[in-house]
């Protein structure tokens, strides 16, 4: 039994990934799916769309490898995290559709919550905020708005889930219903710091705890697969968050360790170690990790837009066709030109969690062009990093200046937007080899699980970098420029 599979349920696609025994890449599939937009800032997936993909990218990973089923030791699973299913314990039918982490439905039960009183306890038990991005309040209003659901599963006959407990659940043909802690405490119903689901949230949101899964440590045994789905019985061993997992990923084991994820949205995790640090600038504190029971922790940034403005450029725009163009034009892009653009397309995450305003550009002259557009796209994911960064600092006085920052994620492919990155913080930017960093921390919990690959002594010393941007930016020039972000940000959020 030499190889692993690695799932990883995102978005806006799954794909499966299988690894030899050497931590390599054997093969992969991927399968994007529908996403569905009932109504304005509303997000939908078909659970059964999130399902059929990860059931065929498996499949069809195997069948590209040529391994037979028996040889693999284990699957590891990272998912998209804070999605909500709910579905029948009996006949696995979902009483709606998967509410998806961007879905903003649920501003006005946040807000009415805030004026009630209750997100500082909120905060004191999860080290999350009220706000529609965690899972709690999409649940609510799926109970709320599903009629009879709510009695249905105080009786026990439904069940609640991220994805990956739904997968899961699936997976092992209803056998299983769990999650692990990198989840569980992005859910809004999850004590963090005592380690279990909080009655007393639960209670405030009216959510019946009968429909909670089991919660595990991210490397355990989480069930095994049905026979007649691989033709072969495979325990599922590990399972993480996909920032927890690109964490993992990059091997940021070690306290004041960084990294940044930069897929649709760019998130940045701390290591903070086994004492978890709450914040005071409106970061997140959230279990990085959790083996024999013992959590570590993380400090946590969640930028909504990254990825995701270049996907604006291509899709809203039509200025370009393909996200590598952007680099190209950045680099012609005409310097006495200093467009800002603030992606605030669903509003702004961290550290500002502010769900109401929307984008703006400043600066625009008749000059301004594809160039300039594709110039200010870039910049503001670095400039979005280093509010996150400056947050963190803030937070966690052993961080000091930051020294590396280690990167992932589509848009890391870009050496203009990490070396703007590395400029604008004052920092040096760490790409690795292997950028499938999420599947790849997916991956080593299952197969440190079964034995077949070393601690996380030995799976740090087998990180390896395939550059490294330095910081060329004048110091008065980065303060201007991040000064200038700054005013563009509040003058946004003030409309």
């Amino acid at each position: 039994m030499t190889h692993i599979m690695a799932i990883d349920q995102g978005t806006t696609s799954s794909r499966a990934i299988l690894f030899d025994s050497e931590m390599k890449i054997v093969a992969t599939a991927q399968e994007e799916f529908a996403q569905h937009y009932p109504a304005s800032g509303w997000v939908e997936h078909d659970p059964s769309d999130l399902w059929s993909s990860t059931a065929a990218v498996c499949r069809s990973a195997i069948e590209k490898a040529g391994v037979p089923e028996r040889d693999i030791a284990g699957i590891g699973i990272t998912n998209q995290r804070e999605t909500v299913v709910v579905w029948e314990k009996e006949t696995g039918r979902p009483i709606h559709n998967a509410i998806v982490w961007q879905d903003r439905r649920t501003s006005e039960i946040c807000t009415e919550m805030k004026e009630a009183g209750y997100e500082k306890q909120v905060i004191e038990k999860t080290g999350l905020l009220l706000d529609p991005y965690f899972s709690g309040t999409k649940l609510k209003w799926i109970l709320d708005h599903v009629e009879g659901s709510r009695e249905r599963a105080r009786k026990g006959e439904l069940l609640f889930g991220t994805v990956d407990t739904y997968l899961i659940w699936r997976m092992t043909g209803g056998r299983s219903h769990v999650t692990d802690a990198t989840n569980a405490c992005r859910t809004l119903l999850y004590d963090s710091f005592k380690g279990g689901w909080s009655t007393t949230i639960a209670k405030m949101l009216d959510i019946p705890m009968e429909m909670l899964p089991e919660v595990k440590d991210s490397a355990a045994e989480f069930g095994v697969t049905r026979q007649d789905l691989f033709g072969h019985e495979i325990p599922i061993l590990g399972v993480a968050g996909d920032q927890q997992a690109a964490t993992i990923g990059q091997a940021c084991f070690k306290p004041g360790m960084l990294k940044s994820t930069y897929g649709t949205g760019c998130f940045a995790l701390l290591n903070t170690g086994s004492e978890p640090v709450r914040s005071q600038n409106r970061l997140l504190t959230t279990v990085a990790y959790q083996f024999d029971g013992k959590p570590t922790y993380a400090l946590e940034g969640s930028i909504f837009i990254a990825g995701a403005v270049v996907q604006w450029l291509r899709d809203g725009l039509k200025i370009i066709r393909s996200a590598s163009e952007t680099q190209g034009l950045a680099e012609r892009a005409d310097d006495g030109q200093d467009l800002i653009l603030v992606p605030a397309f669903v509003g702004l995450g961290a550290p500002y969690w502010n769900a109401e305003c929307r984008g703006a550009i400043y600066g625009l002259t008749r000059g301004s062009g594809p160039e300039e557009f594709a110039k200010a796209a870039l910049e503001s994911v670095g400039y979005q990093t280093r509010d996150l960064l400056e947050a963190m600092g803030a937070d966690w006085n052993d961080l000091g200046e930051p020294q590396t920052l280690r990167v992932d994620g589509g848009m890391s492919a870009s050496d203009w937007a990490m070396q703007f990155l590395s400029d604008i913080i004052g920092a040096s930017v760490d790409r690795p080899e292997v950028r499938e960093t999420t599947a790849l921390g997916a991956a080593w919990l299952a197969g440190m699980r079964a034995g077949i690959y070393p601690d996380q002594a030995g799976f740090a010393e087998s990180w390896r970098l395939e550059r490294t941007f330095e910081p060329a930016m004048d110091d008065t020039l980065r303060a201007e420029k991040y000064e200038r972000w700054g005013r563009a940000v509040n003058a946004t959020m003030a409309v």
